[in-house]
């Protein structure tokens, strides 16, 4: 009772800091703004009858949008309520994975004792607790919001702490459960700890060899004749385009102190085991993931040439994303490092030192950076911008709604999730989706152009949105010569079309 009683009081204070790191949880904000739709469109197939195909498209690489969908069929429950549940559940598996860890790899380094390594697995859980960027990757280290990745990376924590307690069978089973939530964030894990069994146990390298060589042989034929076939082909200008800038797609095209901090991570990660062998607290397992985290790295080096080609499955597959992996895995044997050349007192203090810096950290972000937001935000909040999409939500579900191109990032939510319905264009959302499909690209370059000018929108150019697009109504803080039939102290809709009912 006691162990529960400290694994749940741990759980909410790493809960707390790791969600007041992130600036609050909120619901539907950053990429939400993709997940929430589909799970609505999951929910009801006759949903965003023309923004279907968008949301499809990242979607159909997911089974969390479906299963969260028949949670709300079966219980009623709100869908506010499960993306916070879901965000409860993947935090959860992250704290597991740390603690397992922690228990693994700490516990055992002097005496055997799990007290011993109680100060590192704090000093651990602390500094995942510090959600920070990594450069140039697009990933974060955690996010105040539920994203399937997170979740997926949980299952490959918990899958980490069971490859090191020699539970090979359940490290490869939770990475395939992992591969259900997010498929490239547990095809990493799978690298990193199929080069560690191979490493680490000989009776694995010939299953390994095979597994890889079955896993290229499928490749190659989906690229070659099966459903990957047209994913080989460069991105052309216009695709290049729609994806608005992005500067962590291209790794060729990184500044030197990206290089240098991402594969700074991996000799890090290398001083930290080298410092572990001398002292003769390493073991197989340990230099196994050393090299599964240099594969990864090798994985990255060797797909640069096609990803600076631009060839479409190459920039798909974000390959950098492997440095959120290294970058744990750094963590991780940096705490073990000190745990193992420092006395008990001094690696206590430095637990603390993280501690207190995290929870320091936490309340600058809290009370004074982000001072307007509430550490759990688990519904939408309540706003001009927020009243106007309430209006919207209680309109036919196909109606086509104009906004600004960038309205979730000025007033925080997307017209999908606020409101439920078709948007011309949420370019943020919009521009990533565009990376998987070459036609939404075209798209999302088409609709960028046409909304360029938003401020500047006349009456006749609204109503060309109405005859090009299907718009039904637009809704724009500019006082325009058109059928006003919503108005509130910030925001105006107006009906583009004959027919719409009237406020």
């Amino acid at each position: 009772m006691r162990f529960a009683a400290a694994a749940l009081a741990g759980f909410l204070a790493f809960l707390v800091l790791a969600t007041a790191n992130g600036a609050g949880y909120r619901y539907g904000v950053s990429d939400g703004a993709a997940y929430v739709p589909a799970v609505m469109l999951a929910e009801n197939p006759a949903a965003f009858p023309r923004d279907a195909p968008l949301i499809r498209t990242q979607g159909q690489f997911f089974l969390v949008d479906e299963l969260l969908a028949m949670i709300g069929r079966v219980t009623g429950a709100s869908l506010e309520f499960r993306f916070f549940a879901a965000y409860l559940v993947a935090i959860a598996a992250v704290w597991a994975g740390v603690i397992l860890i922690g228990s693994s790899l700490y516990g055992t380094a002097r005496s055997g004792s799990f007290l011993t390594g109680w100060w590192p697995t704090i000093a651990l859980a602390a500094v995942v607790t510090l959600r920070h960027h990594i450069p140039r990757t697009s990933t974060n280290s955690l996010e105040p919001y539920f994203h399937p990745r997170q979740l997926a990376f949980g299952l490959g924590l918990i899958a980490l702490a069971a490859f090191l307690r020699r539970r090979n069978a359940i490290a490869v089973a939770l990475v395939g459960i992992a591969a259900l939530c997010h498929g490239t964030t547990a095809f990493w894990f799978a690298v990193a700890i199929g080069t560690a069994l191979m490493v680490a146990d000989r009776r694995w390298r010939v299953p390994g060899f095979l597994g890889g060589a079955v896993a290229v042989s499928v490749l190659i034929w989906a690229v070659g004749m099966g459903p990957l076939r047209t994913a080989t082909s460069p991105m052309d200008p216009i695709w290049i385009d729609a994806l608005g800038g992005r500067n962590f797609i291209f790794a060729n095209e990184w500044p030197p102190w990206a290089w240098v901090a991402n594969l700074g991570l991996l000799g890090a990660l290398w001083v930290a085991h080298t410092v572990r062998v001398r002292r003769g607290t390493a073991t197989p397992r340990d230099t196994g993931l050393v090299w599964g985290a240099t594969a990864l790295v090798g994985l990255f080096l060797t797909t640069l040439p096609l990803v600076s080609a631009h060839v479409a499955l190459a920039v798909q597959f974000q390959f950098s994303r492997i440095f959120w992996v290294v970058d744990f895995l750094a963590a991780v044997y940096l705490v073990a490092a000190a745990g193992d050349s420092l006395p008990r007192t001094k690696v206590a203090t430095l637990a603390l030192v993280l501690l207190t810096a995290s929870a320091a950290r936490a309340t600058y972000i809290m009370w004074s950076e982000h001072a307007e937001r509430r550490l759990f935000q688990v519904s939408l909040g309540s706003s001009p911008w927020m009243d106007a999409m309430h209006w919207i939500a209680g309109q036919p579900l196909d109606v086509h709604v104009a906004a600004a191109a960038d309205h979730a990032f000025k007033y925080g939510v997307s017209v999908r999730v606020a409101a439920g319905r078709d948007v011309l264009l949420e370019d943020d959302k919009d521009s990533a989706v565009a990376m998987y499909s070459r036609a939404i690209a075209e798209r999302v370059v088409e609709r960028r152009t046409t909304l360029a000018d938003f401020s500047g929108l006349t009456a006749e150019s609204a109503r060309e949105l109405a005859t090009r697009f299907g718009v039904d109504y637009l809704i724009t803080e500019a006082p325009l010569p058109l059928r006003e039939v919503y108005r509130n102290a910030q925001f105006r809709i107006y009906a583009l079309k004959p027919a719409g009912p009237v406020s």
